[in-house]
């Protein structure tokens, strides 16, 4: 990187840094682009998936680019009172083909990695061996910050990938299966717990454990037990080949502005998950990390402190927007008994397929709301007020 000056500087090589990377050098290949990352690869270790009609076609064409399994077929949920196929397509990349994919298609000198991002400033970035890289502009894509002005609980997750001793016969994912044991892995309480299955191969498997919890409390073994446990009375039976685990916030509420306020740099644009730009209740992000990357292509030229003023105006937009999810998402954990969280879910899956979708993808129109909110609840009204009437949790913790 001649002279470490570039156009653009991106740090954070995760899903939105490496897609906004992607989005820009495809509408302008001239600029001058760098990517710091301060891992081995781009992307860590993820799995992320989505629906087929969560894009329009600038959308698709841009994750075209990338290798991905696909269910034409659907996907199944599951819970105690019933089983039901949804006919949507639905899609799955890894961080390895994510990671695969952007190294074949950036140029070679925009990758930083294994490199940190010491300090950032309207001008560049400074980096762990001190070297400056001088940009025109600076995107800000780390992960998200936890803080104590955001409020809610945690998804917390555990994944793993099998090759099986033999075919398993599955041919369409099951994204929830809520039909399994309620009881939290770590014995202090309950959380709404379901099991994610994507058949990846004829012969291999990715299943993770998720729960919805009031504390971001991850014990790997105990869930490695479970899925040990969910394999054995499936009867599938084959060799571990990867795994990832983490926890990921489900904000409720908070003030936002505070918030930005503590991670504002300015005349540093902030994007992904640390700007707010995630689903509330779902976490889901491939949508909205398409939309932002898309956006900020069609704003190339803008100068770093415009970049950061468009980026903060559409996570400001973004927040207004998101409200219903914040506020189901509430109800959730202030209204239900973690073992009965599983009953709002089980609520939710009987409602149309193209409300669900628009749902995840947070596009909700203002008939899904309605329709979410109308009918019989699944909690108390009383406890459901409550809720809504109470702080949530506030947002932070220690890293793990």
């Amino acid at each position: 990187m001649s002279g470490h000056e570039v156009d653009v500087a991106i740090v954070g090589g995760g899903l939105a840094g490496g897609l906004i990377a992607l989005a820009l050098f495809r509408q302008r290949p001239d600029l001058k682009l760098a990517v710091i990352e301060q891992g081995a690869s781009l992307g860590g270790n993820h799995r992320w998936s989505w629906f087929e009609t969560d894009f329009d076609q600038q959308g698709r064409a841009l994750m075209q680019l990338f290798p991905r399994t696909q269910w034409p077929t659907g996907y199944d949920v599951q819970f105690p009172e019933y089983r039901r196929t949804l006919r949507s397509g639905y899609q799955s990349l890894s961080s390895a083909d994510f990671h695969a994919t952007l190294v074949e298609s950036l140029p070679p000198e925009s990758l930083l990695l294994n490199t940190s991002a010491t300090a950032l400033d309207a001008a560049g970035v400074t980096v762990s061996d001190g070297m400056r890289i001088s940009a025109k502009a600076v995107i800000d894509c780390r992960p998200f910050e936890p803080s104590p002005h955001l409020q809610g609980g945690w998804q917390v997750f555990h994944g793993q990938h099998f090759r099986l001793d033999q075919p398993h016969g599955i041919d369409r994912p099951t994204i929830m299966d809520a039909a399994v044991d309620q009881l939290a892995p770590h014995g202090d309480g309950g959380a709404y717990r379901f099991v994610y299955v994507l058949p990846l191969t004829p012969d291999e498997l990715f299943i993770e454990d998720t729960y919805y919890a009031d504390a971001p409390k991850l014990d790997r073994d105990a869930l490695a037990g479970r899925i040990k446990t969910y394999r054995r009375d499936k009867g599938w039976n084959g060799q571990l080949i990867g795994d990832e685990s983490g926890w990921i916030p489900v904000i409720t509420g908070g003030d936002f502005d505070a918030y930005v306020d503590d991670l504002r740099i300015e005349g540093v644009a902030i994007a992904g998950a640390r700007g707010g730009f995630v689903h509330p209740l779902t976490s889901y992000t491939v949508p909205i990390a398409i939309d932002n990357a898309l956006a900020i292509a069609s704003q190339a030229d803008l100068s770093g402190i415009h970049l950061a003023t468009f980026f903060e105006a559409r996570a400001q937009r973004h927040w207004r927007k998101t409200r219903i999810y914040r506020m189901l998402g509430k109800m959730l954990f202030g209204a239900a008994e973690p073992t009965n969280r599983l009953a709002i879910f089980q609520r939710f899956y009987r409602l149309r397929e193209p409300l669900i979708e628009r749902f995840y993808s947070a596009r909700s129109s203002a008939a899904d709301k309605f329709r979410i909110l109308c009918g019989r609840p699944p909690v108390s009204i009383p406890r459901a007020i409550g809720a809504l009437a109470k702080p949530g949790a506030p947002l932070t913790t220690e890293k793990q």
